[in-house]
Order: structure tokens, then C-alpha cells, then sequence
């Protein structure tokens, strides 16, 4: 083909009438049909992770979700069903195909409130573990308002992509778990002069990601600067739960269960109240009164508790879950071929020892850590094939040890 007669081998342009003419060993592409090709790949892509994010969440039915989550936590029974419904709605809204009518379902972002130990951040680990998915646990204490020293709120979504190693459409479908939510509360309902940085201003900060926006991200972190290069993420499909123990809230609760308690019969049907979990009785209203600003609190609709862990639950999450804490040990001894029997008067023990410190299950990892240490740091080189903990053991080993100062301080 002479030099002057050249074209497009795809849409038959001629040199004259393109930009570049870019030449391969039997044909031609122009700079026009290139960009038309790049735009088909870009959305076949697109298309294809939905495929796969299809195929893969279709085999998890809420009933599923809560069974993978009955297998690493135990108790809370109500939670992991709210929150399977909550997730799984979630998620099918990604997946709702584009259609005519104008039923545009909203996100089912999700708030847990319970004690210290009670498994919120577990939870989240979970289904991000089950989905696999990115998830990012962030800190609501160290954000502030722009500004101010401290992190601003866009930081959390720098901390999803790296969580995604920077993969924009994975993290745009991630999980983001706020923890203690609730230091974020409103000093007071009174107006001051004074800022409260890192309370109120927060929450209004967080309203735009909560609900879904494009927010320029420093794809780095730190605080943003006109000539950085930022991250355009949409968080309209990122699935928020936010965790707190809103300490003191069983006061707002309590006041509300008896407001109206004038006269016999409304006494006697206060005896119903379990006093000892009013958190199941937590409503909108109570986390209002707390300090979270009304736009937030209906930004996170699914409302959820976790009660508080007693004997039997605390028992069955050291033996039960696949991540089970004497598993863990029993792993640990085992690389050194060490074979480590706990007996059930020691795990009692421990049990017992863990609802003195008032600790939840935290409290399990201490108390084991303590009465496991001295053998972790002796036996490996001393030739030992088995460690036996008994009740009497366990004792002495926290007699020894700094933990037992934990009441003191508690």
C-alpha cells in the first residue's frame, strides 16, 4: 500500500483525516478507534467483576451468613441475624439491575452498641472475612474536624484502599467499621463558644460518606494540599457499621422505660425489664439523648445490640469457635511439639476470674496470656512433650503475675 494511500484497518479512515495512524505488521489503527477499544475493554471489565461479585454473593442467603458467623462467634444470636439481613440487602442492592422504575433501594448501614469484649469488632471481621471483601476498622477518637490536629474523616477511606492494595472498584464495594462511634457524642445539647472538634463537627463530616458521594481521597493519607494527587472514590456501595459502647446509656434508657410509671399496674409490668441488659431495650431515641446528631443516627437505620457475656458464653468462647482461644494455645504449643491439656476446672477458672475484671472477652486473652506465659517462655528448650493446666496452676501462675492488680484498678 503506497505511503499516501494508508488507513484505518478498522474503520477505513484515511491518514489525512486522523490524528495518528499507529502501524502494525499486516494493518493499521487510528487514534479514534483506539479509544472506542479502550472504552469497550474498560466496561466489558466492569461487567465481568459484577459477574463474579454476582455469582459470588448469590451463595449467601442470610441464613448462610449466619451460620459462618455462628462458627467464629458465639452468643449473640439477635445481632448476627440483624446483621445478616442487613448485609445481604446490602449487597443485593449492588447487584439490582438498572430498570425502568424508580424503586431505588437506600443502604442498610448498620450501628451495634454493647459493652467492651462483646465481639462488635469480631463481627465485622467475620462477614468481611466470608464476603471477602475489603474492610477497614478505623477509630472515630482520632478524627477531627479539618483543620484541627488529628486525622480528617476522609482518611478512613485511605485506610479501605490500602486495605484493597489500592484496587479503586474492590474498596468502592468494602466494608468500613467505625469503632468507639460513640466518643464522637455531643458534649452537651447547650451552645458554647468553644469548638468540640472531634464531637459533633465529625458527625456532620461523616453524613456525606454514611449516605454515598465522590470524595477526593489522598491516595497517601495525611492531610490534603492543593497540588496532591487524590483518589476519586464513590461511597455509595461501601457498606458502614458503626460500633460503640455508649457507656452511661443505660441512664437514658432506664429514665425512658419509667417515664410514665405512675400507678400499680405500671409498676408490675416493669418487672418484665431485664435490669441487668437494658441495652436490649436501646432504641433511636436513647442515642439521641446520648449525643449522636439525628442525621446521623438516620444515616445508620439498622440498629442492633449485643448483650453483655456471661459464665456459659464466656465458657463456650474459649473451647467453641474455630478461633477458639485454647485452640490458639493448643496451636502455639503444638510448633514446638509441646501437647497442652487444659482441664475444666481451670477453664471455670478462668471464666470465673475473667467476670471478677469485668473485662468481656478481652479479658480471656489476658487471663490466658498470664497463666501461659511462664510455660511459653520455659518449655520450648526444655525438652518437656506436654503441659498439663490445672485448676491449682492457674491459680498460682495469676498469683504470680501483675493481672490480679486488674480488680484493683477496675
Amino acid at each position: 500500500m503506497a505511503k499516501e494511500d494508508l488507513e484505518c484497518s478498522f474503520c477505513g479512515r484515511k491518514k489525512a483525516e486522523t490524528n495518528i495512524l499507529i502501524a502494525g505488521l499486516d494493518a493499521h489503527i487510528c487514534d479514534n478507534c483506539i479509544e472506542q477499544a479502550h472504552g469497550i475493554v474498560v466496561e466489558e471489565s466492569k461487567q465481568e467483576s459484577t459477574k463474579e461479585l454476582s455469582k459470588e454473593l448469590m451463595l449467601k442467603k442470610p441464613k448462610a451468613i449466619k451460620e459462618f458467623l455462628d462458627s467464629y462467634v458465639i452468643g449473640q444470636e439477635y445481632s448476627k441475624k440483624v446483621m445478616s439481613v442487613a448485609v445481604y440487602n446490602h449487597y443485593k442492592r449492588l447487584l439490582q439491575p438498572d430498570n425502568e422504575d424508580d424503586v431505588q433501594i437506600q443502604k442498610s448501614n448498620i450501628i451495634l452498641v454493647g459493652e467492651t469484649g462483646t465481639g462488635k469488632t469480631l463481627m465485622a471481621q467475620t462477614i468481611s472475612k466470608m464476603l471477602n471483601v475489603p474492610l477497614a476498622i478505623v477509630d472515630a477518637t482520632v478524627l477531627t474536624e479539618a483543620g484541627y490536629v488529628g486525622e480528617d474523616v476522609e482518611s478512613i477511606l485511605t485506610r479501605l484502599m490500602q486495605a484493597a492494595d489500592y484496587d479503586l472498584e474492590k474498596a468502592q464495594q468494602g466494608i468500613i467499621f467505625i469503632d468507639e462511634i460513640d466518643k464522637i457524642a455531643r458534649k452537651s445539647d447547650n451552645p458554647s463558644i468553644t469548638r468540640d472538634v472531634s464531637g459533633e463537627g465529625v458527625q456532620q463530616a461523616l453524613l456525606k460518606l454514611l449516605e454515598g458521594t465522590t470524595v477526593n481521597v489522598p491516595p497517601k493519607g495525611g492531610r490534603k494540599h492543593p497540588n496532591q494527587k487524590f483518589i476519586e472514590v464513590d461511597t455509595s456501595n461501601i457498606l458502614f457499621i458503626a460500633g460503640g459502647a455508649f457507656d452511661g446509656i443505660q441512664r437514658n434508657i432506664s429514665k425512658r422505660l419509667n417515664m410514665q410509671a405512675v400507678g400499680y399496674s405500671v409498676a408490675k409490668a416493669e418487672e418484665n425489664f431485664d435490669e441487668e441488659n437494658l441495652l436490649q431495650y436501646v432504641t433511636p431515641k436513647d442515642l439521641k439523648e446520648f449525643g449522636l446528631i439525628p442525621e446521623i443516627i438516620g444515616r445508620l437505620p439498622v440498629l442492633t445490640y449485643l448483650n453483655p457475656l456471661d459464665a456459659k458464653t464466656l465458657r463456650a468462647i474459649l473451647t467453641e469457635p474455630k478461633n477458639a482461644l485454647v485452640k490458639q494455645y493448643t496451636k502455639l504449643f503444638a510448633m514446638d511439639d509441646i501437647a497442652l491439656k487444659m482441664t475444666d476446672e481451670s477453664l471455670d477458672y478462668i471464666v470465673e476470674k475473667a467476670l471478677e475484671y469485668d473485662l468481656g472477652a478481652r479479658g480471656l486473652r489476658s487471663l490466658c496470656e498470664a497463666i501461659l506465659t511462664d510455660a511459653m517462655f520455659h518449655l520450648p528448650d526444655s525438652g518437656e512433650t506436654e503441659l498439663i493446666v490445672t485448676k491449682e496452676y492457674a491459680a498460682d501462675a495469676l498469683d504470680k503475675s501483675s493481672i490480679k492488680q486488674l480488680k484493683a484498678a477496675s
